[in-house]
């Protein structure tokens, strides 16, 4: 029945009220019991994502891909366009739990912890590591890029406060310098850790945590060289990066890529090329380049590998400090090949009373210096840093 117009509701609409909030519930507790199960099955097998890679930590340079097995022949790409480094996460981070978490990251992938940041942005005092100077006020020229190296007003040279220390004794010196590090972190520091004191280390100028690996390698008593990319004969196919000095940039654009490779870290006692057959070949190109070094307190070392170099006659030139490598252990990457280098190495010092030798940180020219160099005091010989045995034209 109605009344006043308005009917009460029917059998079939009462079920229909009562079904719509059951069949909700129903819903709800079958999703909330799927989630639960699906927690459990992954507490108890895992996550399947789990095996698949989800954070990249790469040191920032191009040929940073190919650790310690080819040169760095090819720069891939410039270094803004590449991926985050552990330097940058810990930067943005700010703190030390931050850096514990990359580095428990870094072990996890097989890559060695990154070492600590010991050298400010702004250095205002002197910073040591262990017992090695590695950045000094007086030593440095504050730059719109950064810290450049310059001569104290005392007269003290970034060379001479940064060298590594000579062994006493006598005896024909020899200087091993091993070039490529700081583009792949496992190579740097197994370089670093397994190689004496006496070797010097050049560190290519690209990747962000490159002061973090000079500021070890100063620590363990490693003189430190910096590598400055110069223009090959092959370039662009060979092409050492975006900050090359090439033959036709001219002086003031040549001058301006040097001093940001300058920048890139402190603790170094001279430079060394990154490739660079053509550059070193050309006296015009070359000449300024010394000279600015000459002016910083810098040594330059010729690594030897380019057939055609002048940086002899240069440097006598410009009143350069200068050493150059007779020996490339590593042109042919044998174990026999590397230790038929070194004896040769042994046979020039003998001959002249020093020489130098050059190696890229490949694991096997590691492993023969390092196990050649045990024995190298008793056959009378001296392992020095190439400091020891650079010379300067009067």
């Amino acid at each position: 029945m109605a009344a006043n117009g308005i009917s009460e509701p029917d059998e079939d609409d009462e079920k229909g009220a009562s079904r719509g909030p059951n069949l909700l519930a129903l819903a709800w507790f079958i999703f909330l019991a799927g989630l639960l199960l699906l927690g459990g099955a992954i507490a108890m097998f895992g996550n399947p994502a789990d095996g698949n890679p989800n954070a990249s930590l790469t040191l920032k340079h191009g040929p940073a891909q190919t650790a310690a097995h080819s040169k760095p022949a090819k720069h891939a790409a410039a270094p803004h366009e590449e991926p985050e480094t552990s330097a940058d996460v810990s930067a943005h981070s700010g703190d030390a739990g931050a850096q514990a978490i990359l580095d428990k990251a870094q072990a996890e992938n097989g890559e060695p912890a990154v070492p600590p940041q010991i050298v400010p942005a702004h250095i205002e005092k002197p910073v040591y590591a262990g017992r090695a100077l590695i950045a000094d006020p007086a030593l440095i020229q504050q730059t719109d890029v950064g810290p450049v190296p310059r001569i104290a007003d005392d007269g003290r040279t970034p060379m001479a406060a940064y060298a590594g220390a000579v062994p006493a004794g006598k005896g024909p010196r020899i200087a091993i310098v091993i070039s490529g590090l700081g583009i792949s972190a496992k190579a740097t520091a197994a370089a670093i850790d397994a190689l004496p004191p006496g070797v010097t280390l050049a560190f290519a100028p690209y990747a962000d945590d490159v002061q973090r690996w000079v500021s070890e390698a100063r620590r363990q008593g490693h003189e430190v060289l910096l590598e400055v990319p110069m223009e090959p004969y092959d370039f662009p196919d060979s092409d050492p990066g975006p900050h090359t000095l090439r033959v036709t940039s001219g002086e003031d654009a040549n001058l301006k890529r040097l001093t940001w490779s300058l920048t890139r870290f402190t603790g170094y006692a001279g430079v060394t090329n990154l490739l660079g057959g053509r550059f070193l070949a050309s006296n015009d190109a070359l000449a300024p380049v010394l000279t600015f070094l000459t002016r910083r307190g810098l040594l330059f070392f010729d690594a030897g590998l380019a057939v055609r170099s002048v940086s002899a006659d240069v440097a006598d030139q410009t009143k350069t400090t200068f050493a150059q490598g007779v020996v490339v252990l590593d042109k042919i990457q044998t174990g026999m090949e590397i230790d038929r280098r070194l004896s040769e190495l042994e046979s020039l010092a003998r001959k002249n009373g020093t020489a130098a030798g050059t190696g890229f940180v490949y694991p096997v020219t590691v492993e023969r210096t390092a196990n050649w160099a045990k024995a190298l005091q008793g056959r009378g010989f001296q392992l020095v840093p190439v400091s020891a045995i650079a010379t300067t034209a009067k």
